[in-house]
């Protein structure tokens, strides 16, 4: 992918409108209950009877929190009672046996990620505890290439933890900062002291973890651009591998959290816009790769390498490694991509553990991809992905004429073409630096599904 990115505020403007992240395709909206267990069962049933069946990636939906940060739209549970997570610990040990039954157990786990919430709410002897029952059910690699990562909340986690965590397998953390000005910190209910965010970064350096990735958010309450750019120097001299940096997405309508923000001290659209590019600018001068949309990488790390070698994916997490695997998700509401379907547990916590409880697998809602919801998806992550597209290599997949197939897409890219964001050959397409701010809008012109009406907005705006 083209490295170089072009700021054109007239374009982006133009282009501002609600689309996927395409975080999956099908999308999480087209998810439908119709899809239940015994589909899920089937599909796992034919993962397992493949030629070459594919390794596995865990990911952990640890839902509890200590205290509520305003902003946040991830399914949680706030408590100060450590306690009330005894019982959801117990239930997600019986749906890691029942998942682990469904695969077989020569399929090495080379990914696992536990997320949230706040995975480090829980106590050493309660992770400990999970990661044992996860090894009793499922192969968890070894080797030091795994890529095992936890979710850490360096508020209430010391540098003394992640020993304990190092000594349990994860040799990647994720660290949440979002913004370094007390102010803001304050607007967004997350105060938490920069020193002891520097020192968790230095700390896991010490003790040999792989990765350490920061995820900052642009567009919070009372941001300014110099605010910004004093926490984007700050986090950058201290060396993580990758950075996420977000999109603050204002929805208190969908959102309850987000109530509690008094939207008077929301950036200005163009503030945000400034703030976006202040973020990808200053970290490409810091030698950081924009591997896209929100996503950043230090030029060694797997996540470059992954893009340059063909093997990024979009999953739930954002841009991640290891397309080839198959993703089971553990835990109230975590999604999960097993073969061609994508497979969502039931979001009500207390729904979750009765159904766990009367020993059936968690699931509320899925899809089974058809042939053209897999050719489009895959044109749709090699666009988000790899900012290109191969028509002779879509055409070699699943053979089809690429411009009598997607004829009306290729007339509607025309215009994309003509403002600057793509070009197109006979042969591919190929993003240009400006439309490297816009890849959604692209990848939206292959989306068969934004075809039918909508009651009402389901997406996050481009910008």
């Amino acid at each position: 992918m083209e490295q170089r990115v072009e700021f054109n505020t007239e374009l982006i403007k133009r282009y501002d409108v609600a689309g996927p992240r395409y975080t999956s395709y099908p999308t999480a909206v087209q998810f439908n209950d119709g899809f239940d267990a015994e589909a899920y069962r089937r599909h796992t049933a034919a993962s397992n009877s493949e030629l070459i069946p594919k390794p596995l990636s865990l990911y952990v939906h640890l839902p509890f929190c200590k205290s509520l940060c305003y902003y946040c739209g991830c399914m949680k549970k706030v408590t100060r009672h450590t306690h009330q997570a005894d019982h959801y610990l117990t239930l997600l040990d019986r749906e890691i046996e029942m998942q682990g039954e469904l695969f077989d157990h020569d399929r090495e786990v080379v990914q696992l990620h536990f997320g949230g919430g706040t995975p480090t709410f829980h106590d050493d002897a309660q992770l400990k505890s999970l990661m044992e029952q996860l090894g009793r059910h499922f192969a968890l690699s070894r080797d030091d290439t795994r890529e095992f990562s936890i979710e850490v909340d360096p508020r209430t986690v010391g540098v003394e933890r992640l020993a304990a965590l190092a000594g349990m397998g994860f040799n990647r953390i994720s660290l949440g900062v979002q913004d370094i000005d007390p102010a803001v910190q304050k607007a967004v209910n997350r105060i938490q002291d920069t020193e002891s965010t520097l020192a968790m970064i230095e700390g896991s350096r010490q003790l040999g973890f792989n990765s350490v990735s920061v995820d900052l958010i642009y567009g919070l309450p009372l941001q300014t651009v110099e605010s910004f750019a004093a926490t984007i120097d700050t986090v950058v001299a201290a060396r993580p591998n990758r950075l996420a940096v977000y999109n603050y997405a204002h929805l208190p309508h969908i959102f309850r959290a987000q109530r509690m923000i008094d939207s008077k001290n929301i950036p200005s659209p163009e503030t945000k816009l400034q703030l976006m590019e202040l973020t990808i600018s200053r970290l490409i001068e810091s030698g950081y790769v924009y591997i896209g949309m929100d996503h950043f990488a230090l030029p060694d790390d797997e996540l470059t390498i992954a893009q340059r070698e063909g093997g990024l994916q979009r999953n739930f997490q954002g841009y991640s490694t290891r397309r080839e695997c198959d993703l089971v998700g553990l835990g109230v509401s975590s999604i999960g991509k097993v073969g061609d379907c994508y497979a969502q547990n039931i979001k009500d916590i207390l729904t979750w553990q009765s159904v766990v409880d009367e020993g059936k697998l968690p699931i509320w809602r899925g899809i089974s991809l058809s042939t053209e919801d897999r050719l489009r998806r895959r044109v749709i992550e090699s666009i988000m992905c790899h900012g290109e597209v191969s028509f002779e290599r879509i055409e070699a997949m699943f053979a089809i004429d690429f411009h009598e197939h997607f004829a009306p897409e290729l007339l509607a890219l025309e215009q994309m073409e003509a403002d600057g964001l793509l070009e197109m050959s006979g042969d591919d397409i190929k993003v240009t630096p400006p439309g490297r701010l816009l890849l959604r809008n692209i990848a939206m012109v292959f989306d068969e599904y934004l075809q039918e009406p909508a009651e009402t907005p389901r997406y996050s705006r481009v910008i």
